[in-house]
C-alpha cells in the first residue's frame, strides 16, 4: 500500500507540470484568434491539473524511498504523463483515433519524434505547440522536474534522481543528486533559449524559432512542417540546429562545469574521453556520407554533399531526427552509416537516446583489454574512462543492458514485418528503441508511421517508454506490480 501511496503522490506533482504547459499551449490558440486547439487544450488542462491536486491531497508524504520506490514514481510518472498527454489530441480528433493520439503523445514525451501525421501543417498553432512541449518536457525528464517541486529532504532527490538517470550520466559529478538536477535544468533552459534568439536572428517567426529550438534541445525532432527543417532550405538554420542537437546530445553536467568550473571537479567538455569519441564519430561519420554522396554522383557538388550529410549525420546520431532529405534515396553506404549512428548516439546524461556513447567506449576498452590479456597471460589490464576504474560488476551490467536493448530490437521487428518489409521494420524498432525517430523505408526521413497496424503502434509505444527510461527502471516497477 504504501508503494502505491507514494507513487500516486508523485506522479500527482508531474500531472501539475503537464497540466501548467496544456495551459501554455491553450494560450497560445488563445491568442491565435482562438483556433479549433483552446477547448480541447483548456479542457484537458483542468482536467490533468484536477488529477494531480487530488493524487497529491488524498495521499501522505513518505519520509524516506527506496529504489524500488524510485523506480515505480519514475514509471508511472512517465506513463500517466503519456496517457494524460493523448487528452487533447484525441478531443481535437482529425488524424487523432484515439491509439493515435496515444502514440503522438508517447513519442512525444519519450523524444522519439515518430510521427502518424500526414498533415502536420493542419494542426492550430496551439496543438502545434503542445505536441513540441510533450517532447521538451520528456526531454529534461519528468521526473527531474518533479524533484524541484517536492521536499528539498535530500533521499528523495537521491533516490529520484538514481532511478531516472543511469550512473554513467551522474559519473561526471560528484554533488548532491539535488544540485545535479538543478546544473541540468539550468543547462537546458540556457540551449533552449540561446537556440531560440538564434534562430529567430535568421528572420524565422518567433513561433517556428521557439519550437524549433525546443525540438532540437530536446532531440526529438518534431517539427511544425510537413517536410521538416527542409521547409526552411537555410545553411544558417541548419547550422544553429546542429548546434543545438549536439549541445543536447552532450552530458548537460559536463557542460555546466565548463561554464562554471568546480574546483573539486576538473572534467570539461574538452578533456573528457567521452565527448571526443562522440564528436570524432560525428565527424568521421559526416566525411564518410559526405564522400559516398559526392562520389556516387547523388549531389554535384562537394559543400552540397558535406551540407546534407552534416546535418542527416547530426540529426540521426542525437536521436533528434530532423531531415533536409529524403535519405530514403540516399546509397546503401550512407544509410549503412545513419543506421550506426542511430544505435550508438549521444552521451549519458544528455537528452539523446540509443545505448550511449559511454557504453559503447566501455565496451571496446574491455574488448581491448581482453584481448591483451589472451596475449599477454601476466599482464592485468583495467578498463578505465576518464581516470575512473570500471570494474567487472560494471561491465557486466552494461554488456546485459547492451543485450537486452537488442533483444527488443529483434522482438520488434519481427512485431514490425508482420505487414511491413525488413528494412522498414528493423530500422523502425532501432528508431523507436533509441528515441530517433525517423527510421528507412516506409518511415523514412520524409514519412511516417502512419502504416503501422494498431498492435503494431501499441507495440512501437511499449518500445519507445523502454528505451527512454533505459530499461531497468521500468522493469523493476513492472516486477514490484507483478510479484506477489
Amino acid at each position: 500500500m504504501k508503494k502505491w501511496n507514494i507513487t500516486i503522490r508523485y506522479t500527482g506533482f508531474s500531472l501539475i507540470g503537464v497540466a501548467m504547459l496544456m495551459f501554455l499551449a491553450a494560450y497560445i490558440s488563445f491568442r491565435n484568434n482562438m483556433d479549433d486547439g483552446f477547448d480541447p487544450l483548456a479542457f484537458s488542462g483542468m482536467a490533468t491539473l484536477l488529477c494531480g491536486v487530488f493524487a497529491i491531497i488524498v495521499t501522505k508524504p513518505q519520509e524516506n524511498m527506496s529504489i524500488e520506490d524510485g523506480c515505480c514514481i519514475v514509471t508511472g510518472c512517465w506513463i500517466e504523463a503519456c496517457i494524460f498527454g493523448a487528452m487533447p489530441f484525441m478531443i481535437y480528433g482529425g488524424e487523432f483515433t484515439v491509439i493515435n493520439a496515444f502514440f503522438e503523445s508517447v513519442s512525444g514525451f519519450t523524444t522519439t519524434g515518430a510521427s502518424i501525421l500526414n498533415n502536420i501543417e493542419a494542426l492550430p498553432d496551439g496543438m502545434q505547440f503542445w505536441r513540441i512541449a510533450t517532447a521538451w518536457m520528456g526531454g529534461i525528464g519528468i521526473v527531474t522536474l518533479v524533484s524541484l517541486v517536492i521536499s528539498a529532504q535530500h533521499d528523495r532527490h537521491s533516490v529520484l534522481a538514481s532511478a531516472e538517470l543511469s550512473d554513467l550520466a551522474k559519473s561526471y559529478y560528484g554533488g548532491r543528486k539535488k544540485n545535479f538536477v538543478y546544473r541540468m535544468l539550468a543547462v537546458y533552459l540556457i540551449i533552449t533559449v540561446s537556440s531560440a534568439i538564434a534562430l529567430k536572428l535568421t528572420k524565422m517567426p518567433w513561433f517556428d524559432a521557439a519550437t524549433l529550438a525546443m525540438s532540437a534541445c530536446s532531440t526529438c525532432g518534431f517539427c511544425t512542417k510537413n517536410i521538416s527543417v527542409a521547409f526552411y532550405d537555410n545553411v544558417a538554420v541548419e547550422i544553429i540546429l546542429i548546434v543545438a542537437m549536439l549541445m543536447g546530445a552532450s552530458n548537460f553536467s559536463l557542460m555546466f562545469s565548463t561554464v562554471w568550473p568546480d574546483k573539486n571537479r576538473q572534467k570539461n567538455l574538452f578533456n573528457t574521453q567521452v565527448v571526443r569519441w562522440f564528436l570524432s564519430l560525428f565527424a568521421v561519420s559526416t566525411l564518410i556520407v559526405t564522400a559516398n554522396l559526392y562520389f556516387s554522383g547523388y549531389y554535384l557538388t562537394f559543400p552540397k554533399a558535406l551540407r546534407m550529410a552534416a546535418f542527416q549525420v547530426c540529426s540521426l546520431s542525437t536521436t533528434t531526427g530532423f531531415a533536409t532529405a529524403d535519405t530514403n534515396l540516399w546509397p546503401s553506404g550512407s544509410i549503412g552509416v545513419l543506421i550506426l549512428c542511430s544505435l550508438v548516439c549521444g552521451c549519458s546524461g544528455s537528452t539523446s537516446g540509443g545505448m550511449k556513447m559511454d557504453r559503447f567506449v566501455i565496451v571496446i576498452k574491455s574488448f581491448r583489454g581482453m584481448v591483451n590479456s589472451l596475449i599477454e597471460a601476466n599482464v592485468f589490464n583495467r578498463t578505465k574512462l576518464d581516470g575512473q576504474v570500471k570494474t567487472d560488476e560494471n561491465i557486466t551490467s552494461i554488456i546485459t543492458f547492451m543485450g537486452i536493448y537488442v533483444l527488443i530490437i529483434v522482438i520488434g521487428t519481427v512485431i514490425f514485418a508482420i505487414s511491413m518489409d525488413f528494412k522498414t521494420s528493423l530500422t523502425a524498432s532501432i528508431a523507436c528503441m533509441g528515441s530517433v525517430g525517423p527510421g528507412f523505408g516506409d518511415v523514412g526521413s520524409l514519412g511516417n508511421y502512419a502504416g503501422l497496424m494498431g498492435f503494431q503502434k501499441v507495440a512501437a509505444m511499449l518500445i519507445m517508454l523502454l528505451g527512454r527510461v533505459e530499461i531497468y527502471p521500468m522493469l523493476i516497477a513492472f516486477r514490484c506490480v507483478f510479484r506477489r
